[in-house]
């Protein structure tokens, strides 16, 4: 099964670029796995809404039905590891084509996106750096495939 994280990143960092092509190579051996950073506006906290918009704009383009779709976000319920692993088999059993993960970007999604996640799970109860939150996220995905496969790698 296929998985895209979309994400709304709009700065580059050394220490990040790292991560995440370390953890990208990790995910590849249990699933296809790509990352696809969306545009994004150049605006304040003043027209937030706007930004809002524009991003949920750029995704629906690339989301569809077909989609199982799993938001990060700081309304989402807080789980566990082993749940993150449980609920990436329930998504791969549900018939769907693709896995998709969401990272919204730094003033949050919109309701429409918000309704459109059939799971949405929050990373942290504190306020994370986008690049921060992508990369925490990036590892629980590579050890919920760890705990699926059984490989020593998570030690609880």
């Amino acid at each position: 099964m296929k998985s895209v994280l979309f994400d709304f990143r709009s700065t580059k960092e050394e220490w990040f670029e790292q991560a995440v092509f370390q953890y990208s190579k990790k995910i590849s051996h249990f699933a296809d796995f790509e990352i696809q950073s969306l545009k994004t506006m150049k605006h304040g906290r003043d027209e937030a809404e706007l930004k809002k918009k524009f991003e949920a704009s750029e995704l629906f383009k690339k989301i569809d039905q077909n989609d199982f779709v799993i938001l990060f976000d700081e309304i989402g319920k807080s789980i566990k590891s082993e749940d993150l692993a449980e609920q990436i088999t329930k998504c791969e059993e549900s018939g769907k084509k693709r896995i998709v993960y969401i990272i919204g970007g730094a003033f949050g999604v919109t309701d429409e996106v918000k309704q459109r996640a059939q799971i949405k799970i929050s990373l942290s109860s504190m306020v994370l750096n986008h690049l921060v939150a992508e990369t925490v996220l990036l590892e629980q995905i590579y050890r919920a495939y760890t705990i699926k496969n059984r490989i020593p790698y998570h030690n609880a």
